[in-house]
């Protein structure tokens, strides 16, 4: 592969997904403010930070390359702002007791953009889309959500939890792309590699 993609995330779950089925990448973090704006629902708000991402990348280092930047977001419904990553632990259980204590489910939206800047010009082109996921969560006693949180894995988590890790006790269903609520819609992804002309030989 001739052109260099560059990851635009220190993730190391999206890093880990593109290496297991192997895409070469750089990896070039954009430092911007994740906040959302005053009644920005949770699929523009993450389209908007993968968008933002992408960009400044591409305007520091994207060059002749192509960048693909992500963003994912935990929501409960569209009209709130997603959950975020919590602050702390009271925090975190805040948000594990909101999504185990309801039988519906919960949504895991994961926004990509990619900044293809290979045909020079002042500015890249830029294709954003997004990747939408729901997980139903069981009631776990208190006890057990305490035990989860003992093991620090909520943290800098979208949501409080990790379905790749001890978390996964909690979900009982899932709709959608399992690689999404992981923090990269790894079939979709590849998908557009393919139209880019990314995916190696």
């Amino acid at each position: 592969m001739s052109t260099t993609l560059l990851l635009s995330s220190t993730s190391p779950r999206r890093i880990e997904l593109l290496t297991r089925v192997g895409i070469p990448h750089t990896v070039t973090p954009a430092e911007v403010d994740e906040v959302p704006r005053p009644d920005e629902a949770p699929i523009p708000f993450a389209r908007r930070m993968a968008e933002t991402k992408a960009r400044k990348v591409a305007a520091s280092r994207g060059e002749g390359g192509v960048v693909l930047a992500a963003d994912t977001v935990v929501w409960l419904d569209p009209k709130r702002p997603p959950l975020g990553k919590p602050r702390d632990r009271d925090d975190a259980l805040r948000m594990l007791l909101e999504l185990t204590g309801s039988a519906s489910a919960h949504f895991v939206s994961t926004a990509i953009s990619f900044a293809d800047h290979r045909e020079g010009g002042d500015e890249p082109t830029i294709e954003t889309f997004h990747e939408t996921t729901r997980v139903w969560m069981r009631s776990p006693p208190r006890a057990e959500i305490e035990a989860y949180l003992d093991s620090d894995e909520w943290k800098d988590k979208a949501g409080a939890y990790a379905i790749q890790g001890r978390a996964a006790a909690f979900v009982t269903k899932i709709d959608g792309s399992y690689t999404n609520v992981v923090g990269l819609p790894l079939a979709q992804v590849i998908e557009r590699l393919y139209a880019l002309g990314l995916m190696p030989s």
